[in-house]
Formats: C-alpha cells, structure tokens, sequence
C-alpha cells in the first residue's frame, strides 16, 4: 500500500494515538528517534515519550481536542521536549492534527510528525550563555 511505503520512508517520526492516548501507528523514524520499536511502542500511552513534569499538561490539552475536536496550534509546529528509551531528553519539533473521518465528525485519534532539535537548540543555548573570564 503507498500510504504505508510513505509513512516508512519518511525521514520524520510520524505516530498515531487514538482518541484515548494509546499509540496505534509508529514509523521507523519513530523509532530511530526515541529508541522504541514499533512492536514495543504499539498499544502504550503516549506517556511513553512524554517527560513526566509535562504529562498533566499534554493529557489536559488531547482530552480538549478529543472533546472539542479543535487543537490549540492547529498545525503550526512547536518545540517542546520529549524522552528517548534511555531517558535521554531530547528536543523535537512538533506538529499535531487531528484526524477524523469526516469533517464534522469526532476525533478519532491524533497524529504527531516529529524531528530531533535536540543538537541545533543546545548550540543555541551554548552560543547565548555569557562567556567566562577565563584564567584561573
């Protein structure tokens, strides 16, 4: 099937929960990204990758989307943090939609495409942080 060769293919993590938070779908970049096969990710919460300090936070805003079948950022990408397998915390760029049958329908679950941040944005924090004095 070529929806399924794409989703493979594609160099971003694409994963898939349904309207109760328990991931469905899981890419191989998915996987190359938090360290999680597909088999081992499949049929857990998205708890899975989320530090636990932003879990109140994300399950308050997929239980409003649920529900009201509109996401906060609709479409627009956002960084925030995630957690590899080894408990890494890795920096990604996220973009979320909903995904429904039919226009007016209910959400049926979720989707997330996600890419590693994590090395441009500690550049970034190592570049801004004022430089010591030096000597000693």
């Amino acid at each position: 099937m070529l929806a399924e060769s794409i989703l493979e293919q594609i160099a971003d993590a694409v994963i898939y929960a349904d309207d109760t938070g328990t991931i469905t779908r899981w890419n191989h970049a998915a996987a190359a990204l938090f360290g999680y096969s597909a088999v081992e990710a499949i049929g857990q919460r998205l708890d899975l990758i989320i530090p636990e300090h932003l879990r109140a936070a994300h399950w308050r805003g997929f239980e409003a989307a649920m529900t009201n079948g509109v996401m906060k950022l609709q479409g627009r990408p956002t960084l925030t943090r995630a957690m590899h397998q080894t408990g890494r915390k890795l920096y990604v760029e996220m973009t979320f939609a909903l995904v429904k049958e039919q226009a007016e329908s209910s959400a049926l679950g979720a989707v997330a495409v996600a890419r590693d941040v994590t090395e441009r944005i500690e550049q970034q924090r190592a570049s801004a942080r004022p430089k010591g004095t030096g000597g000693g």
